[in-house]
């Protein structure tokens, strides 16, 4: 019940903006208290060679949205987030919203897949969001569709929008999804 009013709450407010503006759909600003948003711990000792490209994937969320704030897990610390290099594709393991590993794959990057990309895109599934392949370069969460080409970092303002979502109203997220869910990208 109460997640039903919750949604519900969530979707009344961009209505009635909608029907203010005549119908003519518009981006919300972010709420701009960084004080409120969630923090989550990340652990990139492990991301050998991608420890650059991480550090760009997190500043890029952490310029893209206000709900949640990725920050380096110091010394003795628990880390939300484990970023792990390894051989294979890309992928991440969510073990819950914003909770999980992110191997970093050299296989992808072998290909000559942007890294800052391939750290961003990973991120995000940590952060709640599903691939939408196959999807334009614009689209962050498009991942390998974009083309080797395609070193697009941002998330698009839809996916800026469901991560706020996902992180808004102060709930606990260490609990929400208990089933680990893995993103072979």
């Amino acid at each position: 019940m109460l997640l039903r009013n919750v949604a519900r709450t969530a979707l009344v407010g961009p209505l009635v903006a909608l029907a203010l503006l005549g119908g003519q759909a518009v981006a919300a600003e972010p709420p701009q208290d960084s004080a409120a948003a969630t923090v989550l711990k990340y652990d990139a000792s492990e991301s050998a060679e991608f420890a650059e490209a991480v550090d760009s994937g997190v500043q890029v969320w952490n310029e893209s949205v206000t709900g949640v704030r990725l920050e380096k897990a110091e010394g003795g610390e628990q880390a939300n987030v484990r970023i792990v290099a390894d051989d294979g594709w890309p992928r991440a393991v969510t073990t819950s919203l914003g909770n999980g590993t992110v191997y970093f794959g050299r296989e992808a990057v072998q290909q000559g897949y942007n890294t800052t990309r391939i750290a961003s895109h990973e991120l995000g599934h940590i952060l709640g969001l599903p691939d939408m392949k196959p999807g334009p370069c614009s689209s962050l969460m498009s991942g390998s569709t974009g083309g080797v080409s395609c070193t697009n970092a941002n998330p698009d303002a839809a996916e800026k929008a469901e991560v706020e979502a996902n992180f808004g109203g102060g709930f606990s997220f260490t609990q929400d999804r208990q089933r680990p869910l893995v993103f072979q990208d």
